[in-house]
C-alpha cells in the first residue's frame, strides 16, 4: 500500500498485518488536570491523527463527570488537544437508555445545567433541586442570606431534599414515612470517590456524595438505599455502551470489522483499571452469562446486580439502541501515574506488579477483588500508553 492510501481520510486499508483495536481514554488525570492539559497529551494526539486531521484508529473518551452536556466536554477536549473531538462518554451517558423512566416525573441532583442535561438524556418532565427548594422552602434549612453571589452546590441541601422525596414517595407535602418500602427508583451516574484537578492531592468526588446519601438513610430508616442501576465507571454498562460507539466509529470510518480488542487508560485504580477489567471478565463470561449461574457469579464479584441492567425491559432498551450483544473480546487496563494514582517511588519496573490496596475506595455494591485492581501495564504518562499499546499491537501509523 502506497502511504497516500494510508492517510486516506475515509478509508484504512484492510491488509493481514493491520489489526484495528480500539481506544477508551479517560480525561481527568490523563489528559487533563482541571483545566490544565497534561503535557503528555497533544503528544499522544500527535501520534493518533494523521496529516489529514483523521484519528488513525477508533477511541472515545470515556469520563465520570458529568457537570455539562456531552457537546461541551467534547468542544473542550477539542481546544485542549488541538483535535477534533467527538465520542465523548459523560458519566449520565447511559441514562439515554433507561426510557421507561423518560415520561416520568424525575429528581434530578447534581452540578452544571442539570435542566438540560437531563432533557438532552431523553427525560421530559424534569425537577431540579431549586425547583423542589422553592416549591417548600420549609424543607430546605440552609441560611439563603450567608449565600455568595455565586452559589455553591450545597450537599446539605441535596441529600436532604432526596431523604425527603424517598421517605414520602415524592409526596412533599406529608410526613415521613419510615417503613414504606420499596422506596422511589434512584439512577445514580459517577461513583469516583476522589478525582484529581489542579491541586496536589485528590479532590472529593460524586462518590463521596453517595456515601453521605447511603449513610443518612440507612441511619434514618435502618435499611440499606437500593439503586435501580449505577452508571459511570467502573460500571459495565458504561464500557458496553463505549464499545458501541468504537464500533460506530469503525463502521462509519469503513474499517475492517470487528475491533476485538479494546485498551482502557486511566488513573484511578478503583474506577478506570477496575472498570475495564470488570468489562474485560465480562467479556470473556458473555456465552455463559445467559446461564442464570453465571449472573450470579457475576453479582458476587461486584456484590450487586445493579452494576448492569438486569432487567427484561432495560435489556431491550440496549437492543433498542443498537448495542447488542458486544464483538471485543478483550478489554486491557493501562494505568498512568498522572492522576489519582501516583506513586512516589516512581513507576514500578514490573507491568505485572500487584498492586496492594488497605482500603477499599469502590462503591459499597462493588467488592473488592485484587484481580479487579491489577492493571495490565503501569506507564508514566498517556504518550507512553500510546506507545505501549501501538507496540502490543505491533501497528505503525504512516
Amino acid at each position: 500500500q502506497t502511504p497516500s492510501a494510508l492517510l486516506c481520510p475515509h478509508r484504512l486499508p484492510s491488509r493481514g498485518s493491520l489489526r484495528l483495536f480500539g481506544l477508551l481514554f479517560d480525561i481527568d488525570g490523563v489528559l487533563v488536570r482541571g483545566r490544565m492539559p497534561i503535557p503528555a497529551a497533544r503528544k499522544a494526539f500527535e501520534k493518533l491523527v494523521d496529516s489529514q486531521g483523521q484519528f488513525v484508529v477508533p477511541l472515545v473518551f470515556v469520563t465520570n463527570a458529568g457537570n455539562c452536556l456531552r457537546q461541551t466536554k467534547a468542544d473542550q477536549l477539542s481546544h485542549i488537544l488541538g483535535v477534533p473531538v467527538n465520542q465523548v462518554i459523560m458519566s449520565h451517558s447511559p441514562l439515554r437508555m433507561f426510557k421507561k423512566f423518560h415520561d416520568k416525573c424525575v429528581l434530578v441532583s447534581g452540578q452544571g445545567p442539570v435542566l438540560e442535561i437531563a432533557k438532552n438524556l431523553g427525560f421530559k418532565n424534569v425537577v431540579s433541586i431549586d425547583m423542589l427548594r422553592e416549591s417548600y422552602p420549609l424543607l430546605d434549612m440552609v441560611d439563603h442570606n450567608r449565600r455568595p453571589k455565586l452559589l455553591p452546590i450545597r450537599w446539605e441541601t441535596n441529600l436532604q431534599l432526596i431523604v425527603d422525596v424517598l421517605l414520602t414517595n415524592g409526596n412533599l407535602s406529608s410526613v415521613h414515612q419510615i417503613q414504606k418500602m420499596p422506596h422511589l427508583p434512584l439512577l445514580a451516574c459517577n461513583m469516583d470517590l476522589m478525582w484529581m484537578a489542579e491541586a496536589h492531592s485528590p479532590r472529593f468526588g460524586h462518590g463521596t456524595f453517595l456515601v453521605c446519601l447511603e449513610n443518612i438513610y440507612k441511619k434514618i430508616t435502618g435499611k440499606d438505599l437500593k439503586y435501580e442501576a449505577l452508571m459511570g465507571k467502573p460500571s459495565e454498562l458504561t464500557y458496553h455502551f463505549a464499545e458501541y460507539l468504537i464500533r460506530s466509529q469503525a463502521m462509519q470510518r469503513q474499517w475492517k470489522l470487528p475491533i476485538t480488542s479494546l485498551y482502557a487508560i486511566g488513573d484511578n485504580l478503583m474506577t478506570d483499571i477496575y472498570g475495564a477489567n470488570l468489562y474485560n471478565r465480562y467479556l470473556e463470561e458473555r456465552v455463559a452469562r445467559k446461564n442464570p449461574k453465571a449472573i450470579a457469579k457475576m453479582a458476587a464479584v461486584t456484590g450487586s446486580t445493579t452494576a448492569v441492567p438486569q432487567e427484561e425491559e432495560e435489556i431491550d432498551n440496549l437492543r433498542e439502541s443498537k448495542l447488542a450483544l458486544p464483538a471485543a473480546t478483550s478489554c486491557k487496563s493501562v494505568l498512568v501515574c498522572t492522576g489519582v494514582y501516583n506513586p512516589k517511588a516512581g513507576v514500578p519496573s514490573d507491568a505485572n506488579h500487584c498492586i496492594k490496596e488497605t482500603v477499599f475506595h469502590g462503591h459499597r455494591d462493588f467488592r473488592f477483588d485484587p484481580a479487579l485492581v491489577e492493571p495490565g501495564n503501569i506507564v508514566q504518562d498517556v504518550a507512553d500508553a500510546v506507545d505501549l499499546i501501538f507496540e502490543q499491537e505491533k501497528f505503525v501509523p504512516k
